[in-house]
C-alpha cells in the first residue's frame, strides 16, 4: 500500500509539470489514489491479453466481470487501459509436487504450504484506453500499444472515474444495467442512423438473443427507449406475438408502480415515449388497408368461404387461382370493389359458369354438388359472415390506412415508433378466424417492400431514412433452411437481401431471437452489434457464438450466466447478457462486455431520466382504431 502511495505521488508530481494534464488527467489520478489496488500486472501479458496478480487484500473479493482500469506511459503520456477481468486461477505451486500432493490427500492441510503459498492469477481482456487531449484538455480513445511493466497497479473502477473520463460525453451515454458482477453502472450509446453530432453516419444491425426468459424482449424495450430520443429517427417493430404492442396498449395514468403484477419489469412505455415527445402508434390488420392481390388469394384460400360452397381440398386452390384470375383479367374488378354487393353477385356468377367448373373439377358429381350448393344457399348469409370480412381488409374505411400512407411518415423530419401487431391473440380477438403463419408473412413482405422502396429513394436524393426494423421471433422468418412455402421463403430472401443492401439508405435492423443457430449465417455476419443473453451455452448455439466470438476467455465468462429463473425472488433475479460491438464507449477494442441489466423499471427510468424531459404536446401521439365497426 505504502509502495502505491508513493507510485501515485511520482506518477501526480510527473503530470503536474506538464500543463496539458492539469485538470482531467489530475482529477483522475486523485481518483484511482483514492481506490484500493485490487492488483498489479503480471506475466506473462501481451496487448491483447494482460496477466492480473490479484493482491492479498483482494483474494476474498468478487473479482470475476469487474471492470476494472490501470494507468501507464505510452508516447511519453499517460494512458489508462480498462477491461473486464474473465478469468481468476489459483495456483501453488509447491502443492503441484507429487510428494506434497500425498501428505495433503493424508492431512488436507500442509503447513506452511496450503493457503501461505496461493497466489491468484488472473486474466484481463482490455476494451479501451484513453489518452488526454492536449489541445482540448479531455479524454479521447487510443490503442494499447506496447504492454505495461510488470507491478503497475490495477484498481476496480467505479462511477466517479467513469464519468471522469467520459465527461465530455455524459449527455449522450445511457444505461442499460451494471457492469456484470458489479454495482458501477456501464455506459453505453445508442446513436441515431443519421448525421451530426448525435449520429453515427450509417445504420447498424443489431441482434438479440437468448432462452425464453433471458430479458431479451425487456432489454429490446430498452434499446428502443434509447432511439426514442432522437426526433428524427424512425423506429419500426414487427410484433408477431404482440409482446411490444400489448405493453404499449396498457393505459397506466397512476405511473410506473401499478403496472399488472405478472410483467416483473413493469416499464411504462407509453408514459415514456409522452415524456420524450415520441410520437407512436399500434397497427393491426384492422385498421390496415391491404393492397396485393396474394394476400386476397391467401386470406381467401384459408377462410371458410369455398368450403361452405363444398369446395374443399386440393380443388380449393384451384377454385382461388381461377376466381381471381377471372376478377382481375375480365371482369377487372379492384381490391377496393371487391366488398361491393355487385362484385359479389358477379363471383357467384363465375363459379356457377359451367366451364369455370370444369377448370375446378373434372368429373360432373362434385359440379352437380357445387350448383346444388349454389342454388340452396343463402347468398345474403355467404356475402356477410363470409366474403364481406375478407374484401373489407382491402376496402378504404373509418380509421384505417394503407401501407403506403403508414411508411410516408418516415420521410418526416420527425419520425414516429410504428409497432404493427400480427400476432395470433390481435386476429383471434377481431375474429380472423382465418389467420395463420403464411398470411402473416406476406403482410410482413409486403411492409418490407415498402420500407426498401422508401429507403432507395431517399438515398438516390442523398437524404438518410435513419429508421431502425425490429423483427421479433427472428427465428420464424429468416431461419437458415429453406422453406418449403414459397410465400415464407421468399420472406425470407427479402430479409436476407435487405441485410445486405439497406445500411446504405439509413435503414438498420434488429433481429430478437431465443436461438442463435436458427437464424440465418449472413445475418449473423451483418450484426454490428450483438447481445447475447443466458441459453446459448449447448450445442449448435454454443458452436455458432463460438464462430461469432473468438476470445476464448470471454466464453468461458458467458457459459458463467446463470438461469434467471433460478433466483429465489424477482428483486434478486439477474439478467445477465455479453454485449459485442459499437454500442459503448467502453468496447471500442470489440473486445466483448459484460453486464446485468436493470431489473428495476424505476432504476432503469431514474439512471436514464426518461421522464424528466420537456413534455411535448402529443395529443395524437397514441393512434389505434377502435374496434367501432364491424367485418
Amino acid at each position: 500500500m505504502i509502495a502505491n502511495n508513493i507510485n501515485n505521488n511520482d506518477n501526480n508530481n510527473n503530470i503536474k509539470n506538464n500543463e496539458a494534464y492539469l485538470n482531467c488527467d489530475i482529477k483522475l489520478n486523485q481518483l484511482l489514489s483514492d481506490t484500493e489496488p485490487i492488483g498489479t500486472i503480471g506475466s506473462p501479458s501481451s496487448t491483447s491479453e494482460i496477466s492480473l496478480n490479484i493482491l492479498q487484500n483482494a483474494v476474498t473479493k468478487k473479482l470475476i466481470g469487474e471492470l476494472v482500469i490501470f494507468r501507464y506511459i505510452q508516447e511519453s503520456r499517460s494512458h489508462y487501459s480498462l477491461g473486464q477481468i474473465t478469468e481468476i486461477e489459483l495456483k501453488n505451486v509447491l502443492l503441484e509436487d507429487p510428494t506434497i500432493k500425498s501428505v495433503a490427500r493424508q492431512r488436507g492441510l500442509v503447513n506452511p504450504i496450503s493457503g501461505i503459498q496461493d497466489t491468484h492469477v488472473g486474466k484481463l481482456l482490455c476494451s479501451a484506453v484513453f489518452s488526454n487531449n492536449d489541445e482540448e484538455n479531455f479524454f479521447d480513445t487510443s490503442l494499447l500499444g506496447t504492454v505495461p511493466a510488470t507491478g503497475t497497479y490495477i484498481h476496480v473502477t467505479n462511477d466517479n472515474i467513469l464519468n471522469s473520463l467520459l465527461e465530455k460525453h455524459l449527455d449522450k451515454i445511457f444505461y442499460l444495467g451494471y457492469v456484470y458482477g458489479s454495482q458501477t453502472k456501464l455506459p453505453m450509446w445508442f446513436k441515431h442512423f443519421g448525421n451530426g453530432i448525435e449520429g453515427a453516419g450509417e445504420a447498424y444491425h443489431l441482434g438479440i438473443f437468448g432462452t425464453t426468459g433471458s430479458g431479451k424482449s425487456t432489454l429490446a424495450k430498452m434499446i428502443l427507449m434509447a432511439y426514442s430520443k432522437y426526433p428524427e429517427m424512425g423506429l419500426f417493430v414487427f410484433d408477431p406475438v404482440g409482446e411490444f404492442s400489448k405493453d404499449i396498449m396498457f393505459d397506466n395514468p397512476n405511473g410506473l408502480n401499478h403496472r399488472p403484477k405478472n410483467n416483473d419489469f413493469n416499464l411504462n412505455i407509453k408514459e415514456i415515449l409522452k415524456s420524450l415527445g415520441k410520437k407512436f402508434e399500434i397497427v393491426n390488420i384492422r385498421n390496415l388497408i391491404l393492397d396485393r392481390w396474394e394476400l386476397f388469394e391467401e386470406i381467401l384460400y384459408e377462410s371458410s368461404f369455398f368450403p361452405n360452397l363444398s369446395i374443399k381440398g386440393e380443388n380449393k386452390r384451384d377454385a382461388v387461382s381461377v376466381l381471381i384470375n377471372e376478377i382481375k383479367n375480365r371482369l377487372h374488378i379492384s381490391l377496393t370493389n371487391l366488398v361491393e354487393l355487385e362484385a359479389f353477385q358477379q363471383v357467384l356468377d363465375i363459379l356457377r359458369n359451367p366451364n369455370i367448373q370444369l377448370l375446378i373439377y373434372s368429373t360432373a358429381e362434385p359440379r352437380a354438388r357445387l350448383n346444388t350448393v349454389l342454388s340452396e344457399i343463402d347468398e345474403n348469409y355467404l356475402y356477410e359472415r363470409f366474403w364481406k370480412p375478407i374484401c373489407q381488409l382491402f376496402h378504404y374505411r373509418p380509421g384505417a390506412q394503407t401501407v403506403d400512407s403508414l411508411l410516408k411518415r418516415f420521410t418526416n423530419n420527425e419520425k414516429p415508433l410504428v409497432i404493427v401487431d400480427l400476432s395470433l391473440q390481435s386476429a383471434h380477438h377481431l375474429k380472423l378466424d382465418y389467420w395463420n403463419e403464411t398470411i402473416q408473412a406476406l403482410i410482413l413482405k409486403r411492409i418490407l417492400y415498402g420500407l426498401i422502396n422508401l429507403g432507395e429513394k431517399s438515398w438516390q436524393q442523398n437524404i438518410s431514412l435513419n429508421t431502425l426494423v425490429v423483427l421479433d421471433e427472428a427465428h420464424r422468418f429468416a431461419r437458415r433452411e429453406k422453406y418449403e412455402n414459397s410465400d415464407l421463403e421468399n420472406l425470407r430472401i427479402t430479409l436476407l437481401d435487405a441485410v445486405r443492401t439497406t445500411r446504405k439508405y439509413g435503414l438498420g435492423w434488429m433481429f430478437i431471437s431465443t436461438s442463435l443457430s436458427s437464424v440465418h449465417k449472413d445475418i449473423l455476419q451483418q450484426l454490428r452489434i450483438m447481445f447475447c443473453g443466458f441459453g446459448l451455452s449447448l450445442g449448435s448455439d454454443l458452436a455458432t457464438l463460438k464462430e461469432l466470438v473468438s476470445d476464448h476467455n470471454a466464453l468461458k465468462l458467458y457459459q458463467s450466466f446463470t438461469d434467471p429463473a433460478s433466483s429465489f425472488s424477482t428483486k434478486s433475479r439477474k439478467y445477465s447478457f455479453m454485449s459485442q460491438g459499437p454500442v459503448s464507449p467502453l468496447s471500442f477494442a470489440g473486445t466483448p462486455l459484460f453486464l446485468n441489466v436493470f431489473n428495476s423499471s424505476e432504476t432503469f427510468v431514474k439512471e436514464n431520466k426518461l421522464l424528466s424531459y420537456t413534455k411535448k404536446s402529443i395529443s395524437n401521439s397514441l393512434t389505434y382504431t377502435q374496434d367501432n365497426y364491424d367485418f
